[in-house]
């Protein structure tokens, strides 16, 4: 079965990526792209949906773990009676096909060692046609097709591949698994040590780049890892995460599909990227996003596939049981198909931001930036399902409206600075018109904190971004009250909820509750530090580090009553709040990259 979801450590080549087990096994990976049909599928269910184990013969959980380096190549060891073995596992960066490279080093002694490869194309729903052709194994099943080359002898049992063989200490043994349509050649398989090597290299001089010197490198270094590990290389897109369903409650039903890519995250990804070096990789993601919201400024969706692909069809795979019998299992995301209006503020302000930081707009980004605003002009005044996706009825969400305030406020920012032209006195009324109407409407004056949505009693963690974006300085007091409200009416156990579920009558249409919100826990210790509270804002950053799993992992959400990771895994939204909070945290970093004004920087104190 299927381990915890803090258990998985995660391999990538840039294209898709693999969740690796402490037991040993592959549970998770689809090939080619992190969207395809997954050709492991355990994770969802149990083995027979598709795994690949590598562990000493009756072992269980490893003895330890690590990355080598600042890398994704995972060393995974277990200490027997017999002696010390190692698997190395790595997917080098995407050459002529995708490969997964599993080498078994021999450290001490000799110790039996068990391979069991079961894959199960199309989500663990089609066993392959297994054959070994020159001492290697040929898996076709319709579109897909796999080899795998192995240097002991393999043997088929019940539609998988099984071997048992000894490994003594400084021996040295390849697996390779490749990847191809089925109608083509197969790929020349890569040397299993030598990619390894290649691997690391690769992951070497790419995190050489980063700027950051602060205080909590470690953890800031790894986190931009996974990001750059859930980039899709050939667009620029980064995924949201390299797993679909994992569940926000045990047993519960809100699983979804984050194998895509948000344009919500944009400036964030911007400010993490530029914050600690990466210009590149900024410049890819802005072109990715120029892309996406181009074809349809008007029609923009909240999520495109990685190629910008705008159907997303959600549908259910009702032959796997569920992580954890949690159900259903989803693919493809309907809220791509849902209105959130802060989307349009959230995109003019990534434009905005990286202009700002220096990357050199195309031709066309200032007109796309005049048709977004136009249609914030005629459309920001209308209910929306706000930025979580809400599946209940529209609403007048505080924080979009928020943020269409933001994507007005970077339209006068940037005709004023860079002499862009546009009508730059309507668009100050229309600035000057949302504000007004926020603070008339969405805020109450009796309990001293915005709301969720106009007349909510409930509460939303966005509300901690109302300052970061500059629409009001920490030092108001309707800030601070907030923050207030917010840490008293949304902790659990000292961690953040994004809002209470059944609060206004069930919110968000949905039933069940969920975990604590990473990222919006690191939004509250940024909060903290910016309303003079420095200290407590560097101990709640200091205890989420302590929630990552033992590779420096974060999924989406945490149970702080069992103690358990929750939501799909690894969750860039968790990993960018790790960075960018880091960043405005660190005195020798100190500053919000996001919001690039006086109003929003933190308030000092001593």
């Amino acid at each position: 079965m299927a381990g915890r979801i803090e258990d998985y450590g995660v391999i990538g080549d840039l294209h898709t990526a693999a969740l690796v087990g402490a037991d040993g096994s592959i549970d998770w990976l689809c090939l080619p792209r992190f969207d395809s049909p997954a050709c492991f599928a355990a994770l969802l269910d149990d083995e027979p949906a598709g795994r690949w184990l590598m562990a000493p013969a009756g072992a269980g959980r490893c003895t330890r773990r690590r990355y080598r380096g600042d890398s994704l190549v995972l060393e995974t060891e277990w200490v027997t009676p017999d002696g010390t073995i190692r698997v190395v596992d790595a997917m080098p960066p995407r050459g002529e096909a995708p490969d997964v490279v599993r080498l078994v080093e021999g450290v001490s002694g000799r110790v039996r060692m068990v391979m069991d490869l079961v894959l199960r194309f199309e989500y663990g729903g089609v066993a392959p046609w297994l054959r070994q052709v020159d001492g290697d194994v040929s898996a076709v099943a319709g579109p897909d097709a796999a080899w795998l080359a192995a240097p002991v002898a393999v043997t088929e049992q019940e539609d998988r591949v099984v071997a048992e063989f000894s490994v003594a200490e400084g021996e040295q043994l390849p697996f390779v698994l490749t990847y191809a349509p089925s109608h083509r050649p197969r790929p020349v398989p890569v040397d299993g040590a030598s990619a390894v090597r290649a691997t690391e290299d690769f992951w070497a001089g790419w995190i050489d780049r980063c700027t950051y010197r602060g205080g909590w490198a470690d953890a800031v270094r790894r986190s931009l890892i996974v990001l750059k590990g859930l980039t899709y290389a050939p667009t620029g897109g980064i995924v949201a995460a390299a797993t679909t369903s994992l569940p926000e409650q045990i047993g519960g039903p809100r699983n979804w599909d984050y194998r895509y890519c948000w344009l919500r995250d944009a400036t964030l990804t911007l400010a993490a990227l530029l914050g600690t070096g990466y210009a590149d990789e900024a410049r890819a993601w802005r072109e990715w996003l120029l892309r996406a919201a181009m074809a349809d400024p008007a029609g923009m969706q909240i999520m495109y596939g990685v190629h910008g692909e705008r159907r997303l069809t959600e549908y259910t795979l009702d032959h796997l049981a569920g992580y954890e019998g949690s159900t259903p299992v989803r693919v493809g995301n309907a809220a791509a198909e849902q209105y959130q209006l802060d989307v349009w503020g959230e995109v003019l302000d990534g434009l905005h931001f990286g202009r700002e930081a220096g990357i050199a707009p195309t031709a066309d980004a200032w007109d796309l930036q005049r048709a977004l605003l136009d249609f914030l002009e005629g459309h920001w005044d209308e209910p929306d399902n706000g930025l979580w996706e809400m599946r209940g009825p529209r609403r007048h969400f505080v924080h979009s409206k928020v943020m269409a305030w933001t994507g007005v406020d970077r339209m006068v920012r940037a005709a004023e600075r860079y002499g862009l032209d546009g009508p730059v006195t309507c668009w100050r009324a229309l600035r000057a018109r949302i504000h007004d109407e926020v603070c008339a409407r969405g805020y109450d004056e009796r309990r001293g904190t915005f709301t969720q949505f106009y007349g909510s009693r409930g509460l939303d963690a966005a509300l901690l971004l109302i300052p970061r974006v500059g629409f009001l300085p920490w030092s108001d007091e309707r800030v601070r009250g907030t923050v207030r409200a917010v840490e008293r009416e949304l902790c659990t156990d000292g961690l953040l909820l994004r809002y209470r579920p059944e609060a206004d009558g069930g919110v968000d249409g949905l039933p069940g509750g969920e975990g604590a919100f990473l990222a919006c826990s690191f939004w509250l210790a940024a909060a903290l530090h910016g309303t003079g509270r420095a200290e407590e804002g560097r101990e709640l950053f200091e205890r989420l580090l302590g929630l990552r799993n033992d590779l420096g992992l974060l999924a989406e959400e945490y149970d702080p009553r069992v103690g358990r990771q929750l939501g799909n895994v690894p969750q860039a939204f968790s990993h960018l709040g790790l960075v960018n909070t880091a960043l405005l945290l660190d005195p020798g970093q100190g500053h919000d990259l996001r919001a690039g004004d006086t109003r929003s920087r933190p308030e000092r104190h001593g």
